[in-house]
Order: structure tokens, then C-alpha cells, then sequence
């Protein structure tokens, strides 16, 4: 093994103190440096690290203790919702479990830039989404058309239903517009389906939807001193929320970037936006879950309660239910059951809570 060289610093007087200071000090930090610790130095360091790692487990053991202490009700949610359950079926953007579906055949492939230039400046028919997939041509997939890629096929399609209401027969008529307009401009010639069967398909769809929604929530209302807008970000971030993109709005973030959130955070915009915060009064949260947004795996209901009792624990708050009804085991159960048996039947339709179908049709 080579040697390492140690820096020599000479020790000769010197006209300038701060330089024989500055020298001195080197020498002692050098010699510290190259000292051998005996053994009862070493043991002392030994003894130092065992200090600190028994602060170490005291701490966290702390950390532990105040841990939201998970309700039975609670637990057997999340244990039925977490078993043996259905993987979403992964499925192109356009679906006909949920769209209007028009093939547009062409003679020769076209490119993907010829495609996008003759798509239409928008993406909306009414309120309802509309859309355009190509066939590549050399995986035999169907995609949204992009640029250098040429495409054997096309289709276009509309959703059937959202949270507006079902497709009804000018939105349809403006599907067919838009669906026209874009294979005149490629020499393509649509077939599209029949209209009143496409409405009622569309209705059906919508009380299937209207009958199986559920949006929950739950509010937390202050019982001693109001809160602040600086306390309720410190507690709410202790439970894995994050500033929203609204004042006054907070969530719990999906796992996967760009899903919608596990669970939402609001209270009072104008204290949130308050120039002093500190003097801004808040007297009510309200905690919410979009149910068919996320998957069941996330297990959001049994956190959403989790959430709400040690929100109430350690801000001094009671919980109620969107009655304004105190939360009770109860109740608790019976909105559990409700919400298993919810899921299943989403999942028996295609429409398992968090997928992309979901996602559409419950927006």
C-alpha cells in the first residue's frame, strides 16, 4: 500500500501572530488526526453510541405512541376491502363499455402529422369527451396518433355518459360532424352507429352511474379554540396531506403521479388566503373521498375514518357525518358494508373503482 504523505507545516517564528496561530492549530488538528484512541477512549465512544441509540428507540417508540390508533371497525374494513380483489383490465382510451365508437376505413395508411393536422381544434362534444385513435401499422395498436408513425385505421368516439348526464342526440349529431370533417380530410369514410340506439345506450349507462355514485364526507367542527390555517396544514401533513392547487384545499396524494387524490382536505378559502394567517379563524374541516376516483386497494374509507379521528384527536374536534349527524360505530359499519358491496358491483359492470372507465364516467 502506498504511502500517504502528511502535510509538514513549519514551526519557525514569524513576524505575523495570525499566521503562527493559524500554524499552531494545523499542527494540533494533524496531530489529533494521527492519534491512536486507547482503550478507554475507546471505550467511552462505545459508550456514546449506545446512548444514542437508546435515545434513538425511546424516540421512536414516542413517534409510535402517537400513531392514530386503528378503530376495529376500521380494521375489518380495510381487511375485506384488501382481499382477493379484481386487477383493473388495462384497455385503450376509447372503450365501448363507456364511448360511441365510429370506424373511419382508409385506402392507404396515413401518416400520424396528416392526422393531427386534421383533428379537430377540440376535444369536447357538449360536455362529453371525444376522441381519435389510429391503428398503427406496424404494431397493430391502437393509439393516439403521433408524429413520424403511419396508421392503417382510424377511429372516434365520444363518452356515453359523465356526471352532466347522458349523451343526448345534438351532442351525437356533433360527434358525427367532427368525425366527418376529420376523414374528409384523409380520404377516410366513417360509419357511425345508429343514433337513437347510441342515446338509449347512453341513458342506461347514465341511471347505471346516477344509482352507483357515492361521494362521501365527513366535518370536523373546532369544540374549543378555532384553528389556524399554519395548525391545520402542520396536523393534516402529519397524515400524508399535501397543499391542493385550490386555497383552502389539501390532499392525500396517489401513489402513481397524475391519479386523482386518495383523499381531499377543505376549509375556509378566505382564511387560507388571509395576509396573516395567524389571525385567520377556522372553525370547521370537512374530509372527503370520491369513491368510484379511487382504486380499493388504496383502502381510502378505512383511511378517511383513520384520518378523521386523529384529526379530532390531537385538534381537539368532533366528527359528523354530511347530515350533520355525530359519527358513530354504527354508522361506520353500515357505510363499510355499503361501500363493499358498492365496489363489487362495480367490478361485476367493468367499472372497478379508480379505472380509467371509472375514472371517466364519475367526473
Amino acid at each position: 500500500m502506498a504511502q500517504v504523505a502528511t502535510p509538514a507545516f513549519q514551526t519557525t517564528g514569524s513576524l505575523d501572530p495570525v499566521s503562527d496561530m493559524a500554524r499552531s492549530m494545523m499542527e494540533e488538528a494533524t496531530a489529533h488526526a494521527q492519534r491512536v484512541p486507547d482503550e478507554a477512549e475507546l471505550a467511552r465512544i462505545a459508550e456514546s453510541k449506545a446512548a444514542a441509540a437508546k435515545v434513538a428507540e425511546e424516540r421512536a417508540k414516542q413517534l409510535a405512541a402517537q400513531a392514530p390508533v386503528m378503530k376495529p371497525v376500521v380494521a375489518e374494513v380495510m381487511e375485506s376491502a384488501a382481499s382477493d380483489l379484481p386487477q383493473p383490465e388495462k384497455r385503450p382510451a376509447l372503450d365501448a363499455l363507456i364511448d360511441v365508437i365510429a370506424a373511419v376505413e382508409i385506402d392507404h395508411p396515413v401518416s400520424g402529422d396528416a392526422a393531427l393536422q386534421a383533428m379537430p381544434a377540440t376535444r369536447r362534444v357538449g360536455s362529453k369527451l371525444f376522441s381519435l385513435e389510429g391503428l398503427n401499422a406496424d404494431t397493430g395498436l391502437w393509439e393516439q396518433p403521433r408524429n413520424g408513425l403511419r396508421y392503417s385505421a382510424f377511429q372516434s368516439g365520444v363518452q356515453l355518459a359523465n356526471r352532466t348526464g347522458p349523451l343526448n342526440e345534438i351532442e351525437f349529431s356533433e360527434f358525427v360532424t367532427k368525425t366527418q370533417n376529420f376523414a374528409d380530410a384523409i380520404n377516410g369514410a366513417p360509419e357511425f352507429p345508429d343514433m337513437l340506439e347510441a342515446v338509449a345506450r347512453a341513458r342506461e349507462l347514465d341511471n347505471f352511474a346516477s344509482a352507483h355514485d357515492a361521494q362521501l364526507s365527513f366535518t370536523l367542527k373546532a369544540t374549543k379554540a378555532a384553528w389556524s390555517p399554519g395548525y391545520v396544514h402542520q396536523n393534516a401533513a402529519r397524515l400524508g396531506f399535501i397543499a391542493g392547487v385550490l386555497p383552502g384545499r389539501m390532499v392525500v396524494p396517489a401513489p402513481v403521479h397524475g391519479l386523482p387524490a386518495i383523499l381531499g382536505l377543505t376549509f375556509d378559502s378566505q382564511a387560507a388566503m388571509s395576509e396573516d394567517p395567524t389571525q385567520s379563524a377556522i372553525y370547521e374541516l370537512t374530509l372527503s373521498l370520491d369513491v368510484p376516483q379511487v382504486d380499493r386497494k388504496e383502502e381510502p374509507y378505512a383511511r378517511m375514518i383513520q384520518t378523521a379521528y386523529e384529526l379530532a384527536r390531537v385538534m381537539d374536534g368532533a366528527i359528523s357525518d354530511d347530515n350533520g349527524q355525530p359519527l358513530s360505530e354504527t354508522a361506520i359499519g353500515a357505510i363499510a358494508r355499503d361501500l363493499l358491496a358498492l365496489y363489487d358491483t362495480l367490478d361485476a359492470r367493468d367499472l372497478s373503482a379508480g379505472s380509467p372507465q371509472a375514472r371517466r364516467l364519475f367526473s
